[in-house]
């Protein structure tokens, strides 16, 4: 979760290696910035592209293909290129090496999140994973929240949030198979929700709507007695005061007047 580099050995200094390369490479850096020679920096980019390489080979994981990390690490060795000043008489790689190394750490966390994700949080997320790789080696076991807190002296709560946005870096397609062994190759999407039967009411229940409103307060009340509270038509008469059988009667009637509104609509 996160870019979490490799452990590297140590890098061989610039300074170790012959007196004439450093100054066939300082001249290449002078002519490629000085004149614009555009030889002289393919020249560099062929030589410190082996850098770039074993720079992008750290954050080698399944989730973030190696070519795109190259890609990535490639054109901050371009900037380095440009940027670096041959006069200073620094090792280019002492130079090009934390450039490099930011562009990468910059790619994660802007690119490599599944999910939007606010930077700050994405830094406490790179924070705590790197805390619980760190602690696991120490105690031969996955860390408590609360163990990493002290150790980033941070708020359990903020832990346990960091925690849960890890969840964002990755995510998985709904169209993705459930499983390798699934003959029928169904698909997540075919699991999640359900079918509301009653959706086909809604646009029933409008129209009737629309039809209750129509009818005098004494009916809609009647109809409502009936049909919303279930009450029988000898209840509802003794509720309203009026006989049973006017009750039938104002109900057919009612009906009949909400169907007529309901087909006009």
């Amino acid at each position: 979760m996160g870019a979490v580099p490799r452990k590297a050995g140590p890098q061989r200094s610039d300074l170790s290696r012959p007196l004439a390369q450093r100054r066939e490479e300082r001249c290449l850096f002078l002519r490629s910035q000085r004149d614009g020679d555009p030889v002289a920096r393919a020249e560099l980019v062929e030589r410190f592209l082996p850098l770039a390489r074993k720079l992008a080979r750290r954050y080698e994981q399944a989730s973030e293909p190696l070519e795109d990390l190259v890609q990535v690490a490639s054109l901050a060795l371009l900037k380095a290129i440009d940027r670096f000043d041959p006069e200073r008489g620094d090792a280019f790689s002492s130079y090009a090496a934390p450039t490099i190394l930011g562009e990468l750490k910059r790619h994660f966390r802007d690119s490599g999140w599944a999910l939007h994700v606010p930077r700050g949080m994405q830094e406490r997320v790179l924070a705590v994973n790197s805390a619980v790789e760190v602690l696991s080696r120490e105690h031969g076991r996955s860390p408590t929240a609360k163990q990493i807190a002290e150790r980033l002296k941070l708020p359990v709560e903020e832990v346990l949030e960091a925690m849960e946005a890890s969840a964002a870096y990755n995510t998985t397609s709904i169209d993705m198979p459930r499983g390798a062994g699934d003959d029928e190759q169904s698909t997540i999407a075919e699991t999640v929700g359900d079918t509301d039967v009653r959706l086909e009411l809604v646009e029933d229940s409008t129209t009737i709507y629309r039809g209750l409103r129509a009818l005098p307060e004494r009916e809609r009340s009647i109809i409502y007695l009936r049909f919303a509270e279930g009450l029988t038509q000898a209840e509802i008469a003794e509720r309203v005061g009026i006989s049973q059988m006017h009750v039938s009667r104002l109900i057919r009637r009612a009906i009949k007047r909400v169907q007529l509104v309901s087909t006009a609509a």
